[in-house]
Parts: C-alpha cells; structure tokens; sequence
C-alpha cells in the first residue's frame, strides 16, 4: 500500500464500525420480520426473498437467477419456490428459450405483497432520513449505490481469483 493510501485506510478505519453496524442492523434488527408483519405477511426469509429477488427483477427468472441473486445454491431456492407456488405466490411457466428450464414469477397476490413489504421500507427509511435535506439524501443515494456496486463488482473479482 503505497503512502497516498494511508489517509484512505485511517478514514476507512475510523468508518468501518459505522458499517459493521448497518450491517447488524440490517441483519438482526428483526427489519424485515418486523416489516411482514406490519403488512401481515406470513412468509418465512427465504420465502420473502425469493418474492423481493423476483420483484427487484422485473421480470421472470430461472430458479439459477433467482438463486444467484440471493447468493445461495439452486437446490435451497427450489425447495422453497414449492412453498410460494401452493400458496398462489409465485408460477413457474415454461422457459421459451429452453423447453427443460422454467422460469419463475410473481403472481397477482406474490406482487402484492411485494409492494406492501417494499412500501413499508420505504416508508421506514424515509422517516429515519426525514431531518436530512434533500442534497444530503441525494449525496448519500448517489454514493451507497457507487459503494455497493464496486464493493460487489470488487468482491466478485476477487472470488473468481480464489
């Protein structure tokens, strides 16, 4: 690390508790639990984010996708999709590109309840950030979306060298 580098690693340094912290709170604050039961969802956390992967989509995808998208393997994602399709929460209808493959998506109620657990984040997030001005939510927008897309982008990188 070469001495420019320095200042970057003292600022990180004195930030890296900060994010450790949202992780924790993001984690195990009971967030999302606390979300779907606002809404009155009774979804377990996979169930849940197969619904928000598949919502965030826009579209259907392939259970392998869905399964990337939640950085776990193909077999859990299945497992828990017969769960979704009893209750009416999502369908699987043929791939069109590939007869073997199915693709994966929302049902009418699935996105329902997408909507109203996203909204009620929302909701939530607006308020914790109600006392900041418009600038700073903009600035703070703009930068978390450059930080999770090179920390991603970095981290993928270097799984792929491993």
């Amino acid at each position: 690390m070469g001495d420019t580098d320095a200042g970057n690693v003292s600022d990180l340094r004195a930030v890296l508790p900060r994010i450790l912290q949202l992780g924790t709170l993001m984690n195990r604050s009971g967030l999302g639990e606390r979300a779907m039961k606002s809404i009155g969802a009774d979804l377990d956390r996979p169930g849940l984010s197969i619904i928000i992967a598949l919502y965030t989509a826009g579209k259907a995808l392939r259970v392998g996708e869905i399964a990337d998208r939640m950085q776990v393997a193909g077999p859990h994602v299945t497992r828990h999709l017969h769960v979704l399709e009893r209750r009416r929460l999502v369908h699987g209808p043929p791939d069109p590109d590939d007869r073997r493959a199915r693709l994966v998506e929302l049902t009418p109620d699935g996105r329902e309840i997408a909507d109203r657990y996203v909204t009620t984040l929302l909701d939530w997030f607006g308020d914790a950030l109600s006392d900041w001005s418009p600038a700073d939510r903009r600035t703070f927008y703009d930068l978390l979306l450059r930080f999770t897309d090179d920390l991603a982008a970095f981290l993928a990188a270097t799984a792929e060298e491993a």
